[in-house]
């Protein structure tokens, strides 16, 4: 059985809890992919994935679906494909586009239970915070982990309790505002972001930062489920 040394740990009844659950990954990227990879080899049994995006050369130094192979295929299909070599068993469903105002009804009308937010942009990631929350959806969101060097800063809080992070503070900011309430978790960085070239606008990154919040997504879903 090759998800044998799980069971070993967890036992049979927590292990099937994950293999009949549903897990909404939404962005595929550093963090996205590494969770949805942990995931899969966890024995969670039925996945939705949403990316617009191709695999891009400028992907490959840490992005575990980003290969020379894949380099121009979507993402959602890389993964997929990824997770069917796991776990043959397993379910995919896939949007091949960006989570958005035309997209969510359907991609959110499925029986779900939980969201991984590994979305880049703001305004999305406080807008599938607020639908999880209104919905009873558990979710974990990943905050920035671009222009950042060391992952043993990551960990994980509540989203009222982080510091440091610039993308933390601006959805902390407007649910202040909204009063909108509710725990958020979310896997943080307390490093302060850098990077040597200012000329760029796009965050630089590593092939270990993201990884490791990816991990730490992966581990809280699970540890959830079973718990």
């Amino acid at each position: 059985m090759r998800f044998r040394r799980t069971v070993e740990l967890i036992g049979s009844e927590k292990y099937a809890l994950l293999t009949n659950s549903t897990v909404l990954v939404v962005g595929l990227g550093g963090v996205g992919g590494h969770a949805c990879e942990a995931l899969a080899r966890s024995g969670v049994g039925h996945f939705i994935l949403v990316d617009k995006d191709v695999v891009d050369d400028s992907n490959i130094n840490r992005q575990i679906i980003a290969l020379t192979s894949t380099i121009g295929m979507p993402k959602v299909d890389v993964m997929k494909a990824r997770i069917f070599e796991i776990n043959p068993e397993a379910t995919v469903i896939t949007y091949h586009s960006f989570y958005n105002e035309e997209t969510k009804e359907a991609i959110l009308n499925h029986n779900i239970d939980f969201i991984c937010d590994c979305i880049d942009t703001v305004t999305w990631k406080i807008d599938v915070i607020k639908e999880a929350l209104s919905r009873n959806i558990n979710i974990i969101s990943s905050m920035g982990m671009g222009n950042k060097l060391h992952p043993e800063f990551i960990e994980i809080s509540e989203l009222k309790k982080t510091s440091y992070d610039p993308i933390a503070r601006v959805i902390r900011s407007k649910f202040k505002m909204e009063r909108i309430n509710g725990k958020v978790p979310v896997v943080y960085s307390k490093e302060q972001p850098f990077k040597v070239d200012q000329t760029r606008l796009t965050p630089a990154s590593n092939a270990f930062v993201p990884a490791t919040a990816g991990l730490i997504v992966a581990s809280y879903v699970v540890n959830t489920i079973i718990q």
